[in-house]
């Protein structure tokens, strides 16, 4: 069957990225749309929604500053009612201009009224988040860039400028921050307390802050750095002047940094200056090793990293009892791309061949073993073009999920639900609906929910009703890992 491809062009609009995903979600559900995508013009976009088949030649022609209303149907009837309602929701009334929901046209306007501020969150396209994050350092302000899609050189520069200012600058790509209290982009609700997190990823800072909360402690701070802080290129300056603040603080007791292992001359940086520290430390390079100083514990798994900044040794929560017998694969279906390698690692700490999209050293391409335990990170850009990021958009799983559930090589599916501010308001419910659609006998589903009973969604009512639609529900994703681990080991 065939389907109509239809662009709208918004000259000269623009809306924040992560609003725009919200109405692409809307418009994708409505009967008929096969695909939805809502993006600014730039060659990077159009790319994607090229890839994705939702250009068309009205599309191809937007430039950088304008808005592309991209929408796949199954017939014009259906494209054009698609498009008359992104044009309702993006021309919708809005809410009338109070203290409260003040919106600043500039940024020099914002600095002018909000003489105290000393934060600028950045999430434009990432062409411009630079020169926004210029403004914003140049004017006092510590930046924490959102945007993705930016130059390392430029990232590099910019750090090293605000560095000589005494400013911090968290990203590009930084999705995650906890400052003072106050959760930024997708984070959680969590209580203050004497654990300071430095991290390169931003579902590896929710899983610790919210195991660390579950386990009664608290967060003094959460220092987002951006994914690349740590490469060789950028030199981790700014996970080294984040070490620098959470020393200074009297409010942080231990300090957990986390991340990809980072190249090695910055490793030997960032363990020099651990040595350094009147603090302890724990530090999870995921999938990778280093010799540590003494004030420093490593932690292999995130779950193991929250224990230790709380002074335990073991796991929080306990296992269902007992173990289900399976025989085949384990499928992990991930929104967070920290929470897939985690689950890469307890496999491969166990001697199992692994393949992954985003593979920790070790591991194989996705691709290279069809034997292998596989699991996929699809928050990676082959599934979200043209679409949200599973977090916002629990359907980006589904087709993976609905085949899964088919395929009777796979004994076990381990999934990961992360909630909090910026994220799908019920992604425990989206994940059901889909399992109700199936009949008759499916793979062991087993999964956790990196969340806290304070966040919008709260994370107990989100385990029961993964539990209601059959999912076994473990109190972090190693453990769900382990527990996925245990069932395909005994089997064999």
């Amino acid at each position: 069957m065939g389907s109509v491809t239809l662009n709208e062009v918004r000259r000269g609009f623009y809306l924040d990225s992560v609003a725009l995903m919200r109405v692409a979600r809307s418009i994708a559900s409505l009967p008929g749309v096969v695909e939805a995508a809502l993006m600014m013009g730039t060659p990077a976009n159009r790319d994607l929604m090229r890839d994705a088949g939702v250009l068309s030649d009205a599309g191809e022609n937007a430039e950088a500053n304008d808005l592309v209303v991209a929408v796949r149907a199954a017939d014009r009837q259906i494209a054009d009612a698609a498009i008359a309602e992104a044009a309702r929701l993006l021309d919708q009334p809005k809410v009338k201009i109070s203290d409260a929901t003040w919106r600043p046209k500039t940024l020099r306007h914002a600095v002018k009224t909000m003489p105290d501020a000393n934060l600028a969150l950045i999430s434009v396209p990432g062409a411009y988040a630079i020169s926004e994050a210029r403004k914003a350092i140049r004017h006092g302000l510590h930046a924490m860039i959102f945007s993705d899609n930016v130059a390392v050189a430029a990232e590099r520069a910019l750090k090293e400028e605000a560095r000589a200012l005494g400013l911090l600058v968290m990203g590009p790509d930084c999705g995650t921050a906890i400052l003072g209290g106050v959760p930024l982009a997708f984070a959680n609700a969590v209580p203050r307390g004497g654990i300071g997190v430095i991290g390169a990823s931003g579902t590896g800072i929710q899983e610790v802050t919210c195991l660390v909360a579950q386990n009664g402690g608290g967060v003094s701070h959460a220092i987002g750095v951006g994914g690349r802080d740590l490469s060789a290129e950028v030199g981790g300056i700014t996970t080294l002047m984040a070490m620098d603040l959470l020393d200074e603080d009297p409010g942080t007791r231990h300090i957990v940094l986390i991340s990809k292992p980072p190249a090695a001359d910055v490793a030997k940086r960032v363990i020099e200056r651990i040595a350094s520290s009147p603090k302890p430390y724990t530090v999870c390079f995921i999938g990778g090793e280093s010799v540590l100083p003494a004030n420093a514990n490593a932690a292999s798994t995130l779950r193991n990293a929250a224990a230790q900044a709380l002074g335990k040794r073991g796991a929080a929560g306990t296992a269902p009892a007992g173990v289900s017998n399976r025989a085949g694969r384990v499928l992990g279906l991930f929104s967070g791309g920290t929470l897939c390698a985690e689950a890469q690692i307890v496999f491969r700490a166990a001697g199992l061949a692994v393949a992954s999209n985003a593979p920790i050293p070790g591991a194989a391409d996705i691709d290279a073993d069809e034997t292998a335990h596989r699991f996929i990170d699809l928050g990676s850009d082959e599934y979200t073009q043209g679409r949200p990021h599973p977090m916002i958009d629990p359907g980006v799983r589904d087709d993976a999920l609905l085949a899964a559930l088919q395929d009777r090589t796979i004994g076990v599916i381990l999934i990961d639900v992360v909630i909090g501010y910026g994220s799908h308001s019920d992604p425990a419910g989206c994940f059901a609906s889909v399992l109700a659609q199936q009949d008759g006998q499916t793979p062991l589903i087993v999964g956790s929910v990196t969340g806290t009973d304070n966040d919008p969604q709260n994370r107990t009512a989100q385990e029961a009703v993964l539990r209601a639609a059959g999912v076994t529900v473990l109190p972090s994703n190693a453990d769900a890992a382990e527990y996925a681990l245990a069932c395909v080991m005994a089997d064999g």
